[in-house]
């Protein structure tokens, strides 16, 4: 056993170092790249030293500003050499928040750190809105180019939004919007849309007020070292945890409960090295939504993401449990997720796999493993390379593994798959799956080199989609 380990290791390490198409033949190699990759993530070490911003002028009840205080707590503490900037109980009203390098944000138990309504509070920034480079309002709590980051605690990230406020922006009347009311994203998204696609230079794609554009929860952008850990947050604008080609990111033991427009729980972008474990997922949106940017951005980046780790993780409401898409033209690769379990009748797909030919990219390695799901309402497995409009990138899906899915209440489909017949899903597996409660055991086309292994939808053992 320990030769095999080291052999599949090797040979896991191989095709990593090379980045050649691979197949997996069984559970093990996964598991050991798994393995392998946990010893990569780690969290970073924070000097021990606290900078309380109640020192620095904050009040916490619930109705000073204190963005200015925050400020200077974050300086401070990084200009000399980290620690924890510490939220203490309290309701402390804010603006934008800055992360600096070797700095800890930990909000305390019993302390919430409560965002302003007001777009103003929100700097002009480089950033990323639906995978698409611009500059707009700052994520709420933002960061660019910095190591050796968190935010931490016990306490309370609560983004104020609803539908008064940010939400209504999306242009729907179930979120408040209606035609006697200014503001909607429509117009802009659109704009933001074509300058991508003619390759206008991101920093002149200027937007912020009048436009309407939503701003992120928390956006790390090209950090390393990034740890968020038993925060809980509500009531996001918009997608809640978004590290933007980051490496080496740890999101652990936090609870996202916001059911917003797109209001996603982790979106980690074009980013390397992601481990997410025991959190919580209750979404308007996909509780994981793996990225890698919308098609020309996504492309001429060209960073996949690559190496997450999802575990112990559980998801109720939203669109997808773990998801891969849509803004995926710059590709995925080597995504694990197992031992996650998803019970809502609100939660539509266990697995989904969705891009499209306006996308692009390759997205392969995905190991589905030792999942528990009660309802759902579409699919437990759902593959779509039609979302959103057709283009001339035909996108690639291939070497999925789903291993040990128990699926107690069904929805819809066991397995619904739309594909190419010039880019089939490619080298699909399934093995030791039962899948009970659904209407239609499977709908697929173009799926090409299945392999299924007891796999009993129904109570009838399935041996193949034809």
């Amino acid at each position: 056993m320990k030769k095999l380990t080291i052999y599949l290791l090797l040979y896991c390490m191989c095709f990593a170092s090379q980045g050649q198409e691979k197949r997996w033949v069984s559970a093990e190699q996964p598991l050991a790249e798994i393995e392998n990759l946990k010893k990569q993530i780690v969290a970073p070490t924070f000097r021990k030293k606290d900078y309380i911003i109640t020192a620095y002028g904050a009040k916490g009840d619930g109705v000073t500003k204190n963005t200015e205080a925050i400020e200077k707590a974050i300086t401070r503490c990084s200009e000399e050499g980290g620690g924890r900037v510490v939220v203490p109980p309290g309701v402390f009203l804010t603006g934008a928040i800055y992360l600096k390098s070797d700095v800890n944000l930990h909000v305390s138990e019993g302390a919430t750190l409560l965002f302003s309504r007001d777009s103003s509070d929100y700097p002009i920034v480089f950033t990323r809105w639906e995978g698409m480079e611009c500059m707009n309002y700052s994520p709420f709590i933002y960061a660019y180019g910095e190591k050796n980051i968190a935010i931490t605690g016990n306490g309370l990230l609560d983004g104020n939004a609803d539908d008064d406020h940010w939400w209504y922006w999306c242009g729907a009347r179930k979120y408040g919007w209606n035609e006697s009311r200014p503001g909607e994203q429509k117009p802009a998204r659109a704009l933001l849309h074509q300058q991508m696609a003619d390759e206008v230079d991101p920093k002149t794609r200027i937007y912020g007020d009048g436009h309407f554009l939503r701003p992120n929860f928390v956006q790390p952008y090209r950090c390393t070292n990034v740890w968020i850990a038993d925060v809980k947050l509500i009531n996001a604008p918009m997608w809640n945890l978004n590290p933007v080609l980051c490496e080496n990111v740890l999101i652990e033991r936090v609870k996202v409960v916001s059911h917003g427009p797109n209001n996603d729980g982790c979106d980690p972008e074009a980013s390397k090295n992601v481990w997410i474990r025991d959190c919580y997922f209750d979404t308007g949106d996909d509780c994981i939504a793996i990225k890698s940017g919308r098609d020309e951005d996504g492309r001429n980046i060209g960073r996949p993401a690559e190496n997450h780790i999802i575990e112990n993780c559980m998801m109720k409401d939203g669109h997808g449990g773990v998801v891969i898409g849509s803004e995926i033209a710059g590709g995925a690769r080597n995504i694990y997720a197992l031992n996650n379990t998803m019970d809502s009748p609100n939660l539509d797909r266990a697995l989904r796999i969705k891009t499209s030919s306006s996308r692009g990219g390759v997205i392969e390695n995905v190991f589905f493993y030792n999942t528990e799901v009660g309802q759902y309402k579409e699919a437990a497995v759902r593959f779509n390379m039609f979302y959103e409009k057709p283009g001339k990138h035909i996108p690639t899906i291939r070497n999925i593994w789903v291993e040990n899915l128990r699926v107690k209440g069904g929805g819809k489909y066991a397995v619904l798959s739309n594909a190419y017949e010039s880019s089939p899903v490619t080298d699909f597996t399934m093995v030791n799956c039962q899948i009970d409660g659904v209407e239609e055991p499977y709908k697929v086309n173009f799926l090409k080199n299945v392999t299924l292994k007891n796999v009993i939808i129904n109570g009838q053992p399935i041996t193949s989609f034809d």
